[in-house]
Protein backbone atom coordinates (compact mmCIF):
# COMPACT_ATOMS: atom_id res chain seq x y z
CA UNK A 1 0.00 0.00 0.00
CA UNK A 2 1.50 3.33 -0.74
CA UNK A 3 0.91 6.68 0.96
CA UNK A 4 -0.47 9.09 -0.70
CA UNK A 5 1.76 12.18 -1.44
CA UNK A 6 -0.73 14.15 0.10
CA UNK A 7 -0.73 12.56 3.39
CA UNK A 8 2.92 12.23 3.32
CA UNK A 9 2.99 15.74 3.30
CA UNK A 10 1.04 16.16 5.75
CA UNK A 11 2.49 13.82 8.32
CA UNK A 12 5.52 15.17 7.99
CA UNK A 13 4.47 19.13 8.26
CA UNK A 14 2.47 17.42 11.39
CA UNK A 15 5.81 16.06 12.75
CA UNK A 16 7.82 19.06 12.28
CA UNK A 17 5.63 21.22 14.34
CA UNK A 18 6.02 19.32 17.53
CA UNK A 19 9.12 19.68 19.70
CA UNK A 20 8.29 16.41 21.64
CA UNK A 21 10.71 14.25 22.45
CA UNK A 22 11.03 10.71 19.88
CA UNK A 23 8.38 8.15 21.31
CA UNK A 24 9.31 4.01 20.92
CA UNK A 25 7.72 4.24 17.78
CA UNK A 26 10.06 6.24 16.22
CA UNK A 27 12.27 3.02 17.33
CA UNK A 28 11.22 0.83 14.95
CA UNK A 29 10.67 0.80 11.14
CA UNK A 30 6.62 0.43 11.03
CA UNK A 31 4.15 0.92 8.49
CA UNK A 32 0.69 2.47 9.75
CA UNK A 33 -3.05 1.79 9.46
CA UNK A 34 -2.30 -1.41 8.21
CA UNK A 35 -3.53 -3.91 11.54
CA UNK A 36 -7.06 -3.73 13.19
CA UNK A 37 -5.14 -2.48 16.89
CA UNK A 38 -3.73 0.49 15.41
CA UNK A 39 -0.18 -0.64 15.96
CA UNK A 40 1.62 -0.34 13.17
CA UNK A 41 3.46 -3.53 11.40
CA UNK A 42 6.54 -4.18 11.82
CA UNK A 43 9.02 -6.06 8.97
CA UNK A 44 6.67 -5.53 6.37
CA UNK A 45 4.73 -8.57 7.64
CA UNK A 46 6.69 -11.23 7.19
CA UNK A 47 7.14 -13.99 9.73
CA UNK A 48 10.00 -12.75 12.03
CA UNK A 49 10.65 -16.40 13.20
CA UNK A 50 11.22 -17.55 9.87
CA UNK A 51 13.39 -15.10 8.37
CA UNK A 52 15.49 -15.06 11.76
CA UNK A 53 16.36 -18.94 11.53
CA UNK A 54 16.11 -19.71 7.98
CA UNK A 55 16.60 -15.92 5.97
CA UNK A 56 13.48 -17.09 4.00
CA UNK A 57 11.11 -14.68 3.69
CA UNK A 58 7.50 -16.02 4.73
CA UNK A 59 4.34 -13.97 4.72
CA UNK A 60 2.42 -13.59 8.08
CA UNK A 61 -1.01 -13.48 8.45
CA UNK A 62 -3.37 -10.95 10.52
CA UNK A 63 -4.76 -14.47 11.98
CA UNK A 64 -1.41 -14.95 13.52
CA UNK A 65 -0.53 -11.43 14.80
CA UNK A 66 0.96 -10.58 17.93
CA UNK A 67 1.59 -6.93 19.38
CA UNK A 68 5.00 -6.52 20.90
CA UNK A 69 6.34 -3.34 22.38
CA UNK A 70 3.32 -1.08 20.52
CA UNK A 71 4.63 -2.61 17.01
CA UNK A 72 2.13 -5.89 15.32
CA UNK A 73 3.78 -8.50 14.06
CA UNK A 74 2.52 -11.08 11.44
CA UNK A 75 3.32 -14.60 11.66
CA UNK A 76 2.71 -17.56 8.60
CA UNK A 77 1.50 -20.10 11.44
CA UNK A 78 0.45 -20.36 15.06
CA UNK A 79 3.14 -22.42 16.19
CA UNK A 80 5.71 -19.52 14.73
CA UNK A 81 3.42 -16.84 16.91
CA UNK A 82 4.55 -18.70 20.28
CA UNK A 83 7.98 -19.32 19.19
CA UNK A 84 8.06 -15.57 19.06
CA UNK A 85 5.81 -14.55 21.88
CA UNK A 86 8.62 -17.54 24.53
CA UNK A 87 11.60 -14.72 23.69
CA UNK A 88 10.73 -11.94 20.79
CA UNK A 89 14.12 -10.78 21.35
CA UNK A 90 15.61 -13.00 20.02
CA UNK A 91 13.67 -13.05 16.47
CA UNK A 92 13.46 -9.37 16.21
CA UNK A 93 15.67 -7.60 13.58
CA UNK A 94 18.96 -5.49 15.05
CA UNK A 95 17.90 -1.65 15.29
CA UNK A 96 14.22 -1.88 14.68
CA UNK A 97 14.20 -3.33 11.70
CA UNK A 98 15.52 -0.56 9.90
CA UNK A 99 18.26 -0.58 7.20
CA UNK A 100 21.91 -1.78 9.22
CA UNK A 101 23.89 -0.22 6.50
CA UNK A 102 21.82 3.29 6.81
CA UNK A 103 22.02 3.08 10.65
CA UNK A 104 26.01 2.74 10.33
CA UNK A 105 25.75 6.03 8.56
CA UNK A 106 23.64 7.84 11.41
CA UNK A 107 20.34 6.91 9.17
CA UNK A 108 16.85 5.74 9.51
CA UNK A 109 15.86 3.80 6.26
CA UNK A 110 13.40 1.39 5.46
CA UNK A 111 14.66 -2.64 6.11
CA UNK A 112 13.50 -4.84 3.48
CA UNK A 113 13.15 -8.41 4.45
CA UNK A 114 13.96 -9.58 0.99
CA UNK A 115 17.44 -8.14 1.80
CA UNK A 116 18.88 -9.71 5.36
CA UNK A 117 21.41 -11.64 6.76
CA UNK A 118 21.94 -13.27 10.19
CA UNK A 119 25.25 -12.76 11.76
CA UNK A 120 25.87 -14.68 14.91
CA UNK A 121 22.40 -15.17 15.71
CA UNK A 122 21.23 -11.62 15.30
CA UNK A 123 18.81 -10.63 12.17
CA UNK A 124 19.61 -7.66 9.86
CA UNK A 125 17.69 -5.58 7.39
CA UNK A 126 18.83 -3.71 4.57
CA UNK A 127 16.86 -1.13 2.09
CA UNK A 128 17.88 -2.80 -1.14
CA UNK A 129 20.02 -5.09 -3.48
CA UNK A 130 22.75 -2.23 -4.14
CA UNK A 131 22.73 -1.33 -0.31
CA UNK A 132 22.57 -4.98 0.86
CA UNK A 133 25.94 -5.68 -2.16
CA UNK A 134 27.77 -2.90 -0.09
CA UNK A 135 27.15 -4.62 3.07
CA UNK A 136 28.75 -7.97 1.93
CA UNK A 137 31.16 -5.91 0.35
CA UNK A 138 32.74 -5.23 4.44
CA UNK A 139 30.47 -6.63 6.76
CA UNK A 140 32.31 -6.44 9.73
CA UNK A 141 33.07 -2.72 9.81
CA UNK A 142 29.47 -2.14 8.97
CA UNK A 143 27.67 -3.91 11.75
CA UNK A 144 30.19 -2.32 14.22
CA UNK A 145 29.79 0.71 12.87
CA UNK A 146 25.79 0.43 13.12
CA UNK A 147 26.17 -1.28 16.46
CA UNK A 148 28.20 2.56 17.73
CA UNK A 149 25.82 4.70 15.93
CA UNK A 150 22.45 2.92 17.01
CA UNK A 151 22.33 4.08 20.71
CA UNK A 152 22.94 7.91 19.27
CA UNK A 153 20.11 7.47 16.74
CA UNK A 154 17.65 5.15 18.46
CA UNK A 155 14.75 8.20 19.97
CA UNK A 156 15.41 10.14 16.78
CA UNK A 157 12.24 10.97 14.75
CA UNK A 158 13.42 9.40 11.45
CA UNK A 159 12.67 13.32 9.35
CA UNK A 160 15.42 14.86 12.02
CA UNK A 161 18.28 12.42 10.65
Amino acid sequence: MRILPTRLALAIALSAGFSAPAHAADEYNVTNGYTLDGAGLGVHGVDTVVLSTMNAVAPGEASHAVVHDGVTYYFASGLTAERFQSDPERYLPQYGGFCAYAVALGKKLDGDPRYADIVEGKLYLFVNAAVFQSYLADKENTLRTAKEKWPTIKHSKVEDL
